[in-house]
């Protein structure tokens, strides 16, 4: 049976993955690159026949000391001093500004904006990496055009957009990834760098150097670390040095690509993150010859937080137009920077109406492009910005023209540059809610189904099969016949079979099982709709971390308390009170961990610590958190049925709690060698991180994968007990009550253990909190039903049959043969149940630690295995990292229809299969086990895909608000991201875990009856 859930599972996902997929190709467009070149007559005399272009990594303005001083940590007060000094001792040769780098602020967008002078659009993200080849024209094809050597040391992600353009004796890439490596790239930067500043012949024309100290201190350690401070200090050391050794002839620029927030992370918008630190300085060539004022008209100022001074202001990508005019070379074609007024003195007039002529011939360019028409809502305003400049004769008011269109044309480009496709959108949006209807339909269906639903699921299957065919017939024939009118909406034949053929096949289904409203109010997923509502609301998106929370007490303690209080029995009452408690106290306590988004300040406070500040009470509680798990595990949920027993016993005392405990040590060396708390010698460090490395691996490699072995091949946790009582052989077997829920919280524990490893010190807290809660859960969902089931025995007159029915959980052999006597089955699986697992695991997501924002993402978690990046175990652990929540909903969903369930026979086939040769029933032990957890992973895909539903109406009504690449589309991401990991891990769990463990639940006991 298992393998036909499977493909009811597979075909559910493979309508979400389409869906998702026609919407992403309508709405993450990526912006349209024209290839074309700017002639080389359109330039300026050059000032410098040399550049030294130094980046280093995530220098943010107040790295470089503004004035008056007051930095928000006392390790950046005048460290960076030399741009500062320099700027106040030589005022026209040397000039310091605060650069807006459009985000997102990732290394690859910027590298791409400062070459080429363009803004980058949401989805380019994704390529940062697996970065691609630079069509564009930018400085470095101006600079090869011109046959100028380029030479390159430092960050390897230019050999990716850059791959022929540096001289090969000249290349110097070092791996960018490794954010624990703080000095190798800078050192290596540092080697060749200076050789060639100091060779008489000068073999370069341009030399580029990439620092990634800095950036990878915020990451690894956070701003306001002492480690912060000393590569500071290094970095001012080199340029001092780089300064002594400059000619007259060479021009110094240098830059941070983007700055860090607060935490040492970038990604965002945050002012901390899109304020970069720019420092232009010429040795002998003075920038600016004359000390006369620019029109004021022309520059900008702002204030940088924390200080009281306004700062001169600039977009990062003005450096572009403004180098290569100063070297010479004409403005890359694709640019959309201004020319900066204070580096040309006569020549300023001249340079800036190359400038805005670049930018116009750019944008009618692209507007006689396939993609011109995203131009349509703004092209009068920039005609009219640009016909200003022909009317007016006062030079002042000419240059402020020229200036003015420039900014409207940058403005106008920065508000439009998202591509959509709304018919690819519609469809997307179509065939995610046409699937939503489906799976429902398939939910209701099943919820109200008796052992004869794999006959049901056969048909549904077939006749889904044969709508999916009907489906791609129809796609074909309207692709053949109106190709010519669907090519220029951007549909092709691919992405009509692509929606013909799911939504054809959902078609059916709903035909076949059409979606009924449950039959209680309490089943009603009221909840759901109102979460996926709410993603209309920014306000809603920003703070759903604790609406989450909210939803989760609510909907899953309050009806719990209720149902306890009425218990019939003791028992009852004590088990679900007693559960509900401590799953408050755990959701609670896991809701105290948060990290920030920016728009929630001031009203939120970082409790999550990703860097080296962990507080003392996280460093105390992980390995009693741990050992407290295995505990729980062991002693409390599996030993009240007494299934602790059988594999349980190896697993938790030699699996289990090693395991945990392992990948807490790990992160405990990894604190300890980014505090320098066991010494800061290099020996010292390079100790901690050998052991931490084979810990991981000896861990997860020969603790781990033999226990899966050990799991694959008796996952059952029972104990047989053989005796004579009264003359009369007796077999009795432990555990029989919890049969099929015992092995597969071993299956659960699996991914618990790789999540854990990969969680840093508190994220592992909270997952033995939410571990916890979890089976707590567990427990309760099964005491109220037991306790419905009860009540309904009060009225029909069955109690006496029930009640020994649940008694003892341990039974014999003639128990078996007397309780597997029973032929009727309904699915006690309630969506609420589901929807609370479902919201467990959006708790666990946020409080680990995670947003709906680029800056949230934990990159430390790429280096347990290995020091270095690694595939695919890099990608995997931080994969593992940001998405372990809800990768243990996935896989835990199935447990809400094994726990506490024990082995009873129905008949199963078709009527003719029922009746075996010999005259007996044909019977299965698990069929009304795999129906429910079939019920529950099922529950836990529509939860989510309803999600994904909401937050792709509201991206896309909503693509034009000014939030939308801020709030609406990460968040979008983020549901889709979550869905596919809910998806796969629902799969693998019944497919690999409840097929293993109820095939062998039939083997086992089947052999037992006789």
């Amino acid at each position: 049976m298992s393998s036909r859930a499977v493909f009811l599972l597979l075909g559910l996902a493979f309508v979400h993955l389409t869906g998702l997929y026609l919407f992403k190709n309508g709405f993450l467009l990526t912006r349209l690159a024209l290839t074309e070149i700017t002639s080389l007559n359109r330039t300026l005399p050059a000032t410098h026949s040399r550049t030294v272009l130094l980046i280093i990594d995530a220098l943010r303005f107040d790295f470089v000391s503004p004035d008056p001083p007051s930095p928000p940590s006392p390790y950046h007060h005048n460290i960076l001093t030399l741009p500062r000094q320099l700027t106040a001792k030589y005022p026209r040769n040397s000039f310091l500004f605060n650069a807006y780098a459009d985000p997102p602020t990732t290394t690859l967008q910027r590298i791409k904006g400062i070459t080429t002078g363009s803004l980058p659009t949401f989805v380019d993200l994704g390529n940062n990496f697996g970065a691609s080849s630079i069509a564009e024209d930018s400085i470095i094809k101006q600079l090869r055009i011109a046959g100028k050597t380029c030479a390159f040391m430092g960050d390897d992600t230019w050999m990716s957009v850059f791959p022929d353009s540096f001289h090969p004796n000249l290349t110097f890439p070092y791996d960018s990834f490794n954010v624990e490596d703080l000095h190798t790239v800078d050192n290596g930067v540092v080697t060749h760098l200076f050789p060639l500043l100091e060779d008489p012949n000068k073999p370069f024309d341009f030399i580029v150097g990439h620092f990634l100290g800095v950036d990878h201190v915020g990451h690894r350690v956070s701003p306001d670390h002492p480690s912060m401070k000393a590569k500071l200090d290094q970095m001012n050391d080199v340029l001092t040095r780089v300064v002594e050794l400059l000619d007259d002839d060479t021009l110094l620029v240098v830059l941070g690509d983007h700055g860090m927030d607060s935490s040492g992370d970038h990604g965002g918008d945050d002012i901390l993150e899109t304020s970069s630190a720019l420092w232009i300085y010429s040795k002998g060539f003075p920038l600016r010859p004359d000390s006369s004022p620019v029109t004021s008209g022309l520059i900008e100022y702002t204030t940088f937080p924390g200080t009281s001074v306004p700062h001169r202001r600039i977009q990062q990508i003005d450096l572009l137009p403004t180098l290569s005019l100063l070297l010479g070379l004409p403005i890359p074609f694709n640019n959309l920077g201004s020319v900066i007024p204070e580096l040309f003195g006569p020549t300023f007039s001249r340079a800036l109406y190359l400038n805005s002529a670049q930018i116009h011939t750019y944008l009618q360019t692209y507007r006689e492009s396939p993609s011109g028409g995203e131009l349509d809502d703004g092209w009068q305003r920039l005609l009219s910005a640009w016909n200003v400049i022909s009317l007016t004769s006062n030079a002042d008011e000419k240059l402020i023209a020229h200036s003015n269109y420039n900014r409207v044309a940058l403005s106008e480009c920065r508000s439009m540059w998202a591509q959509f496709n709304p018919l690819l959108m519609g469809l997307g949006l179509a065939l995610m809610s046409i699937g939503v209807l489906a799976a429902w339909g398939v939910y209701s269906r099943l919820s109200r189904a008796d052992h004869r639903w794999e006959d049901w699921i056969n048909h549904k299957l077939v006749m889904s099969l044969r709508g999916a065919v009907a489906g791609t017939t129809v796609a074909l024939i309207i692709s053949f016949t109106l190709q010519k009118y669907l090519q220029p909406l951007g549909i092709g034949t691919l992405d009509l079979v692509l929606f013909c053929a799911p939504f054809g096949s959902c078609v059916v289904s709903i035909g076949i099982s059409t979606p009924q409203l449950p039959d209680t109010l309490y089943s009603i997923p009221l909840v759901l709709i109102f979460h996926a509502i709410s993603f209309l609301s920014n306000s809603f998106t920003f703070w759903e971390d604790r609406i989450v929370l909210y939803l989760l007490l609510t909907t899953s303690v309050f009806p719990a308390i209720l149902t306890g209080v009425r218990a019939p029995t003791s028992r009852l009452r004590r088990r679900i009170l007693i559960h509900s408690a401590v799953f408050a106290v755990c959701v609670r306590t896991m809701g105290y961990y948060t990290v920030c988004r920016e728009e929630q300040q001031p009203y939120c406070h970082v409790t999550f610590y990703s860097s080296s500040s962990a507080p003392i009470h996280i460093l105390v509680a992980v390995l009693p958190v741990g050992f407290g798990v295995m505990y729980a595990v062991d002693k409390v949920f599996l030993g009240t049925s007494k299934s602790n027993g059988g594999l349980a016993t190896l697993w938790n005392n030699g699996i289990l709690g090693p395991a945990l405990l392992a990948g807490s040590v790990g992160w405990m060396l990894e604190w300890a060698e980014t505090t320098t708390a066991w010494g800061d010698s290099k020996s010292a460090a390079t100790i901690l991180r050998l052991t931490r490395t084979w810990l991981a691996r000896i861990a997860l490699g020969f603790v781990v994968l033999p226990g899966i072995w050990f799991w694959f091949r008796e996952p059952l946790c029972i104990q047989v007990q053989k005796g004579d009582e009264s003359g009369k052989k007796q077999v009795r077997i432990l555990g029989f009550g919890n049969a099929f829920g015992a092995p597969y919280l071993l299956f659960y524990s699996i991914f618990l253990i790789w999540v854990w490893f990969s969680s840093q010190l508190a994220a592992q807290v909270v997952l033995g909190l939410a571990t916890v809660a979890f089976m707590c859960y567990l427990e309760i969902a099964d005491g109220v039903k037991d306790v419905k089931e009860l009540e309904a025995a009060f009225e029909s007159g069955r109690l006496s049959e029930l009640i020994e029915g649940n008694g003892d959980k341990d039974t014999d052999t003639n128990d078996i043969s007397r309780r597997t006597s029973t032929e009727v089955f309904h699915p006690r699986i309630k969506f609420a149940d589901v929807m609370t697992v479902s919201l467990l695991g959006l708790h666990t997501f946020y409080a680990t630690g995670h947003q709906a924002t680029i800056s949230s993402i934990q990159w430390k978690s790429a280096f347990i295995l290995t020091p270095n990046v690694a595939y695919p175990f890099s990608p995997l652990t931080v994969l593992l990292n940001s998405f372990g929540g809800l990768i243990l909903v996935g896989v835990g969903a199935p447990l809400l229809g094994l726990w506490n369930r024990e082995p009873k026979a129905v008949r199963v086939g078709s009527p003719r299969e029922r009746e075996q040769g010999d005259g007996q029933k044909s019977v299965s032990l698990s069929n009304p086990i795999n129906h429910e957890s079939a019920l529950a992973a099922l529950g836990v895909m529509i939860y989510f895909s309803v999600l994904l539903l909401g937050t792709a109406i509201s991206a896309a009504i909503l693509r034009r608000h000014l939030m939308v690449w801020k709030v609406f589309a990460p968040r979008f991401i983020a549901a889709a991201l979550g869905l596919l990991v809910v998806d796969c891990a629902a799969i693998i769990g019944v497919w690999l875990g409840v097929g293993r463990v109820t095939r062998r639940v039939d083997e086992v006991f089947k052999a037992l009856v006789g």
